[in-house]
């Protein structure tokens, strides 16, 4: 049986908890704590706001593609586990103060424990979530919805819902029946703080709006998901005709204006900061979906003139946000209290130097075994060793591997016309550190080769929407010259307006022939737009009215980077095949990985017509 272990650090240390446990993880009392202490007096009250986002269903310290505790380059630590721990330590440093704990979404998928508990054995058909169980024993207050909570449709994201002790918030998830929020839009927590005094706190869930498109399949004409700030203009004020005194917003979507999916949604991916700056009294803002670490930052109201604050906790239990805003009270002309926030600030504490919460770890701890039993055991073996560590530079087998598998499926079920066509497919290199190892392969490392719960679709494109594609993908390279030698980061995951920190990974697809290879080079010593040389199917230039069926995931069927042609092409194929599974299951019914099966170079990097070489 595997052991939910402590991190290195702890160890080392003994383990940490309390105020200790403050000390270690980075805590430093707020440079403004004399001037709150002095202010709050009798009159003040400080209110505490602890944030989780994007935990993604971990709950221990554990890798479970790579079968070991968890470890990056900066040492991190994972888990709602070891965050339960600094949530304690926090609430005993503030007892006596009103403090709120809160998430801000994505809480139910992206490690194998989140998958088999909605797959393998779902909680659809009894059983408790393991986050649940870690979330209802931390002691949230309330979360916002993430985008991934739709991944396995509404039936499993209800149940989940029904299985915790706390609100799930989304005022911009709404029915399109009604156009009302689908589930709770926010939450009122009232606090007594002192001389029979009352300090009412609002929190306002808000989701990302790209639900409509990334998950399509489960939402279409079930849920619409409006503007963070379409529907945060509607909610607020109707929270403080309620008599809230604070407003806080629990937002999955990130500070840094910009969207993924282009113009296909009027409403921006991340739109944090926009909330702040448009919407009248809110407070404080708890952002998540960037998986970025935003210790604080202020965005100036453009009807007030409030400083409001942000404050983004970075991603999997890393970090735990702590928002502190200072609240003094006041009259109005008629003698009615009313509180005024006066002052704010946030501060991130490092869940990495701490142990792991008992009761947490132990609550989950039977359904991690199982898990971790599921994901190691052998399903088939490999002729060699395949990486994706250079698939975003060259022709990998282990993405040829996904690609074969993807076709093979389709083509076995194309019906009609689409079945005389040639059969294409994309694949992403959705993680550099998958492998399959020669000899014995696992789930685990098939699961770690495809990390998202994406299902099959194909669809009937065009030889000129194939060259466009190709095209479009060819964004992810940086404009260079000459032929190098050259690093992968001086080639790979280019800014473009959609993508301002740079495109990732999984944005960049490889295009792959079944019966008859398609074969191309990608110029990027050239202007996007002009990148795709040599275009050919089986030997024969591509020409625009050349026809193919491509197969694809949902999320690029469904839009999802904005990838041309595929959202409105005909849809020629689809049987709601989870990807991930088709890969296991052909593992496990062929018995044997041999790249002479399906393995070729198709594609290459060049400069001109010359080969460029990275390291």
């Amino acid at each position: 049986m595997s052991q939910a272990m402590p991190s290195r650090r702890a160890v080392l240390a003994g383990g940490v908890t309390g105020g200790a446990a403050l000390a270690a993880s980075g805590y430093v009392t707020p440079s403004y704590a004399s001037e709150v202490d002095s202010r709050i007096g009798r009159r003040g009250v400080r209110l505490t706001v602890l944030g989780t986002t994007d935990l993604h269903g971990n709950v221990y310290n554990w890798d479970y593609f790579k079968n070991k505790e968890f470890d990056n380059s900066a040492h991190d630590d994972i888990g709602v586990a070891k965050v339960a721990t600094l949530i304690k330590a926090m609430r005993e440093e503030r007892r006596g103060d009103p403090i709120l704990t809160l998430d801000a979404g994505d809480t139910i998928q992206g490690t194998p424990l989140a998958y088999y508990y909605a797959r393998i054995a779902p909680i659809t058909q009894g059983g408790v979530h393991p986050m649940a169980k870690a979330m209802n024993l931390v002691g949230y207050d309330a979360a916002a919805l993430g985008n991934h909570e739709f991944n396995y449709g509404l039936d499993t994201l209800r149940t989940f819902e029904d299985q915790l002790n706390f609100p799930l918030l989304g005022a911009n998830a709404v029915d399109p029946a009604t156009g009302l929020p689908a589930f709770a839009p926010y939450v009122i927590k009232t606090f007594r703080v002192g001389r029979g005094r009352r300090l009412r706190v609002g929190v306002l869930g808000l989701t990302n709006p790209g639900i409509a498109i990334w998950d399509k399949a489960n939402v279409e004409g079930r849920m619409e998901f409006p503007g963070l700030v379409e529907q945060a203009k509607k909610f607020v004020p109707k929270m403080k005709a309620k008599g809230c005194d604070v407003v806080i917003v629990s937002a999955h979507s990130g500070a840094d204006t910009s969207s993924s999916y282009g113009d296909a949604l009027p409403f921006p991916e991340n739109a944090a900061s926009l909330v702040a700056e448009q919407v009248p009294h809110v407070d404080a803002i708890l952002v998540g979906h960037a998986h970025k670490e935003i210790p604080q930052r202020f965005v100036r109201n453009k009807a007030t003139g409030q400083q409001v604050l942000l404050c983004e906790p970075y991603y999997w239990g890393m970090r735990l946000a702590v928002m502190d805003l200072v609240v003094h009270e006041s009259y109005t002309k008629r003698g009615r209290l009313k509180w005024i926030v006066t002052g704010s600030g946030a501060q991130l504490l490092n869940s990495n130097t701490v142990e792991a919460d008992a009761a947490v770890a132990a609550a989950v701890q039977e359904q991690h075994d199982t898990v971790v039993s599921y994901v190691n055991s052998p399903i088939g073996t490999s002729v060699e060793a395949m990486s994706a560590a250079r698939a975003v530079v060259e022709d990998v087998p282990i993405i040829d591997f996904v690609n074969f598998v993807q076709a093979d499926a389709v083509k076995a079920g194309l019906s009609g016309d689409a079945a005389a066509l040639p059969v294409l497919s994309i694949a992403a290199p959705f993680n550099r550190g998958a492998s399959f190892p020669s000899g014995q392969v696992t789930v685990r490392d098939v699961a770690g080769l495809y990390i998202y719960d994406n299902t099959l679709l194909a669809v009937q494109v065009s030889g000129a929407d194939l060259k466009a594609y190709l095209e479009y993908t060819a964004r992810y390279y940086k404009l260079v010259s000459g032929t190098g030698p050259f690093t992968m980061d001086q080639v790979t995951n280019a800014v473009t307006t959609t993508a301002p920190n740079g495109t990732p990974d999984y944005n960049y697809d490889a295009i792959a022939g079944l019966d008859a290879p398609l074969t191309y080079d990608i110029d990027i010593s050239q202007e996007v737009g002009s990148r795709i040389v040599g275009l050919s199917y089986d030997g024969k230039a591509v020409v625009d009215a050349d026809q193919f069926v491509l197969a694809v995931n949902n999320y690029r069927q469904s839009g999802g980077g904005g990838f041309p042609a595929v959202s409105t092409a005909p849809v020629v194929y689809n049987r709601q095949n989870e990807i991930r599974q088709l890969l296991i299951d052909w593992v496990t019914a062929h018995g044997t990985i041999d790249p002479t099966q399906f393995a070729s170079v198709d594609w290459r990097l060049v400069s001109g017509d010359q080969p460029i070489t990275v390291s």
